[in-house]
């Protein structure tokens, strides 16, 4: 067995504690402490921005369970492999399994579709919350701890993590120590939080700029962590799936945040997020539509022939949008050239996002 010398963080013993009859899960009393906090920040800069606290907790009431399904069905699509062989396996979100993509959708969607329906400025909501959001997603790692998951390859640094036999990957039981990159994207998670809270005080930044820039900074970390992890997972071209996920949102991100500080001071800002949310919502669509499982996906990919999008730009869509939408496809279709038996094609995808909020 190889421990570093110089010490180590230990793994905790048990994943959660007894409260009468009741089990406890420390996953998900993280989760719950997660959405307090969340829902707190969130609570004090929108009302620090004219806004009203019931909102929050509206938009909060819909858009945690709608995370927490939409979490669990990209950690079905993604990794079935993992489910516990049992009838209840599709459930048991307590030993976790919660894809953050599908949460992050799942949420944001359902808090949209209420802030429409009761006439807010979605924008300047979604800046609000951005902060709000990371360090929620920061709480929840503690509960990977607990679970001792998420963690990278082996690690003989002092704040390597030690990880008990039962939960190493194959072909690593000689370990003992592994990367914490839950812990890595903890800190990660704080510090971006901050900054986005500094840019709103300091800089001008036209809403919604800020969430922006929370899509594509905690994806851009996720893109050093999918390059640590050693944890079952599938692979495009070598790598994880979820590397590819965050490369395309850190750069769609980037492409939001650049669109909407360009955009005139005349532009409704309605458009403007229809449009940028087309560009991410394709990207997510993009790569979940080249998610096979085992030798299903396999098969695909060797049947499938190159994507060749074809994007005709809406009378109304912007020519300056089109040309973004047209890069955004091309990039995004590249890593994805072959997708599930039976699934729509990127392209089809696309331009169906686009043809209905045009």
């Amino acid at each position: 067995m190889i421990y570093p010398p110089f010490g180590y963080l230990p793994s905790p013993s048990v994943n959660g504690f007894h409260l009468g009859p009741l089990f406890v899960h420390a996953y998900g009393l993280a989760y719950a402490l997660a959405v307090t906090a969340a829902v707190a920040i969130a609570m004090r800069r929108w009302e620090a921005r004219g806004g009203e606290r019931d909102l929050v907790r509206e938009v909060a009431l819909w858009g945690f369970p709608a995370g927490i399904v939409g979490g669990r069905l990209y950690f079905l699509a993604t990794s079935w492999n993992e489910v516990p062989p049992h009838w209840w396996g599709p459930f048991a979100v307590w030993k976790g399994g919660l894809g953050i993509w599908g949460g992050i959708a799942g949420g944001t969607l359902a808090g949209m579709w209420v802030l429409r329906r009761r006439g807010a400025n979605i924008p300047l909501f979604l800046d609000a919350a951005a902060p709000g959001l990371l360090v929620a997603q920061a709480i929840g790692r503690i509960g990977n701890y607990f679970n001792q998951e998420l963690f990278g390859g082996p690690t003989t640094l002092p704040w390597g993590l030690e990880i008990s036999p039962a939960h190493r990957p194959a072909g690593y039981a000689q370990y003992a120590t592994f990367h914490p990159t839950f812990l890595y994207e903890l800190i990660w998670n704080l510090l971006l939080a901050g900054a986005l809270i500094w840019l709103g005080r300091r800089r001008t930044i036209r809403p919604p700029g800020l969430f922006a820039l929370y899509v594509a900074g905690y994806s851009f970390a996720r893109i050093g962590e999918e390059l640590l992890r050693v944890d079952p997972a599938h692979h495009i071209l070598g790598l994880r799936l979820n590397f590819y996920v965050a490369s395309l949102l850190c750069l769609a991100g980037i492409v939001w945040f650049v669109q909407i500080q360009r955009a005139g001071p005349r532009r409704r800002t309605g458009a403007t997020i229809k449009r940028s949310g087309a560009l991410l919502g394709a990207g997510a669509l993009l790569v979940l539509s080249g998610c096979g499982q085992g030798s299903r996906a396999s098969r695909a990919h060797a049947q499938a022939g190159p994507l060749a999008p074809q994007w005709e730009c809406p009378a109304r869509t912007v020519a300056r949008d089109c040309q973004v939408m047209r890069r955004i496809t091309s990039v995004i279709a590249r890593p994805i050239k072959g997708s599930a038996i039976g699934a729509p094609s990127a392209t089809t995808i696309a331009e169906a996002i686009t043809a209905r909020l045009t």
